[in-house]
């Protein structure tokens, strides 16, 4: 089991408090009335979450890829709409730290420690998910800019974000193209929906789940960007650095994964205990026992694979298989442990008036979220064929 340091414990004890007194009483209001969490947000400014990994010479806190993973577990075991708000912004802390300049570092990181500056990623484009080398925006160079034309997609945060991490192509006949794309970082007036001239910020796409957060389309029309902006030094590095990105994004999966089906267990394991059918709790009824058994020990096994990937890739070593891994088991652990829960709560789990309803159908968005389970699959064929070959 994962041994906590006193400052990870610390640190995962006040964000529980935080979500048990200021999240959970408000949260299904809040989502089914699709409310952006505006005074949540806040607070967590104040605790210093937006800063979680930023080192403490740019005003964060310093802390580690796990600790991130168990606070937001508990975010997501609260409503997961919050780990989304901070998932994206992680990630932009994240490749800004790693692969920007010291002026890129000096200028972005201390605003976006205390969550003054938020960030998105602009990856995914309508005709390219998964198959991140079919992107088709351009960024080409003129004179000291850029000039950048295409549309991206899924933008969590897309609107109140100041600054989009956005994966283009600076070299479209590039082969393979992987090698022409590049990484720049898009500053833009948060809340805005035009917030410079050629840069259109789409209205919010409506969810099955994952309500309350935004998710949009972002459009550039010959949008000027200087080519200062470009993440690093050099062109061409962007699919790399986007995959180490998105390698911690399925961390984050597997982390939101574990928080939401640790709350589809506790309602249906309360609620199994506080129900009565034919003169007893449910609880005492096989059928139910059998549930609640196979829901706490797949629970477990996803915790434990979380906290692999997330210790590995904290330690600095190579762990796309532990995250795929974790990302695919914990995911697909997650919508059976609350389809299970919605099973134990009878017709009232369809209810708008239970938890477990809105878990249902925010649990499907981790099957697609950071790679679908498909993908991981293949990902993780090809790192174990490389692993173990003969």
């Amino acid at each position: 089991m994962l041994e906590l340091t006193d400052i990870q414990k610390e640190i995962v004890s006040t964000v529980r408090d935080f979500v048990q007194s200021e999240v959970i009483p408000v949260a299904d209001e809040m989502e089914h009335n699709d409310e952006y969490p505006e005074k949540i947000v806040e607070q967590m400014k104040e605790m210093g979450l937006f800063g979680i990994t930023v080192p403490e010479e740019f005003g964060g806190i310093g802390e580690s890829l796990t600790t991130y993973a168990l606070t937001v577990v508990e975010l997501a075991r609260g409503w997961m709409s919050l780990s989304g708000v901070l998932n994206t912004h992680f990630m932009g802390c994240y490749l800004i730290n790693r692969f920007g300049t010291d002026e890129q570092k000096q200028h972005y990181l201390p605003k976006m420690a205390t969550g003054e500056w938020r960030a998105a990623l602009a990856m995914s484009e309508p005709e390219a998910g998964s198959d991140v080398q079919a992107i088709t925006t351009k960024a080409i160079a003129d004179g000291d800019d850029y000039v950048v034309n295409g549309q991206k997609m899924w933008l969590t945060n897309g609107l109140r974000s100041s600054i989009v991490m956005t994966l283009v192509k600076t070299d479209p006949s590039a082969d393979p193209p992987h090698k022409g794309m590049s990484m720049l970082i898009v500053e833009k007036e948060g809340g805005n929906p035009t917030p410079a001239e050629g840069l259109d910020v789409g209205k919010n796409i409506p969810k099955l789940g994952y309500k309350g957060v935004e998710t949009t389309e972002m459009v550039f029309n010959d949008y000027r960007i200087a080519r200062s902006q470009l993440l690093g030094t050099e062109e061409g590095k962007g699919f790399q650095q986007v995959l180490d990105g998105i390698e911690l994004g399925r961390v984050n999966v597997a982390a939101r994964a574990v928080g939401v089906a640790t709350r589809a267990f506790e309602e249906a394991i309360r609620y199994a205990q506080e129900r009565k059918a034919f003169g007893k709790a449910i609880s005492g009824h096989q059928a139910i026992q059998i549930h609640l058994a196979e829901m706490g020990t797949t629970l477990e096994a996803a915790k434990l694979m979380l906290y692999q990937a997330a210790e590995k890739k904290s330690a600095g070593e190579r762990s796309d298989l532990e995250a795929g891994m974790a990302k695919l088991f914990a995911s697909e652990a997650c919508n059976e442990i609350v389809l299970k829960s919605l099973r134990v709560h009878g017709g009232y789990g369809y209810s708008k008036e239970f938890t477990v309803e809105r878990l249902y159908r925010d649990a499907p968005f981790l099957l697609i979220g950071e790679g679908t389970s498909e993908i991981q699959k293949t990902v993780i064929a090809r790192r174990l064929l490389e692993k173990y070959k003969i």
